[in-house]
């Protein structure tokens, strides 16, 4: 199947690239400039990872995001958060309805340049947080998809079961180098070892078993995960 895949440079989408490439024929990967913070740091390795495939790379700038939407992702919002993903405060960071509007983009220009599925790689762990990362939006999504295109365009989800230790094993399995990805919220020199994003990626290295080849300035105790706010719907 051509394949187009949303990649914005973390680890998640970096693996899905990789996956799509062993899996189909990716003729496009995308990624969206929408005014995070961390957009500058994450980027560039989207474009990195996408040359090494000689596929086509989109940068689709999203300036109205930034300007007009209330999260502290954003440059105009206020301080990241720190502590364990599934905190309470982490909701500080969720830009709102961000994957139906990337989705929506991806998924004309995937019917434009003859593409019959997108790669997204939303999974498990981003469903505490994340209300458009769950199941029940993405199958949503994807019939919008399926029946809004003359090419029945079909979305295509290969981790939304997994956790981010398992795509940290799957992309490994894959060759992916992570030490060419960034997590990081913050957009610092080196990721900040403390906020959601970071602690999410030091405990998917350990639950792995893989050796983690980031430089975080803090490596501090994790947090321990929250109990009691499955979904927090």
């Amino acid at each position: 199947m051509k394949v187009v895949v949303l990649c914005s440079g973390g680890m998640d989408s970096v693996t899905a690239l990789h996956w799509a490439r062993r899996e189909h024929a990716v003729v496009a990967a995308v990624s969206f400039d929408y005014g995070a913070k961390h957009n500058h740091c994450e980027i560039p390795f989207a474009a990195e990872h996408v040359r090494a495939i000689s596929a086509r790379h989109e940068v689709i700038a999203l300036d109205f995001v930034n300007r007009l939407f209330a999260s502290d992702l954003l440059k105009s919002g206020g301080e990241i958060p720190e502590g364990h993903y599934e905190a309470e405060n982490m909701r500080q960071t969720v830009v709102p309805f961000r994957n139906a509007i990337m989705l929506s983009i991806a998924c004309g220009f995937a019917e434009s340049v003859g593409a019959e599925g997108l790669v997204i790689a939303a999974h498990g762990g981003d469903h505490a947080i994340y209300p458009d990362c769950r199941e029940e939006f993405m199958r949503a999504m994807g019939d919008a998809m399926r029946l809004g295109t003359y090419a029945a365009v079909k979305l295509l989800r290969p981790f939304i079961t997994m956790n981010k230790g398992q795509i940290a094993a799957a992309g490994a399995r894959l060759g992916v180098d992570f030490s060419r990805t960034w997590s990081c919220y913050v957009g610092g020199a080196v990721h900040c070892g403390k906020c959601g994003t970071c602690v999410e990626r030091r405990e998917a290295f350990a639950h792995a078993g893989l050796a983690d080849p980031t430089e975080y300035a803090s490596v501090d105790p994790l947090p321990t995960k929250p109990t009691g706010n499955a979904n927090l719907r």
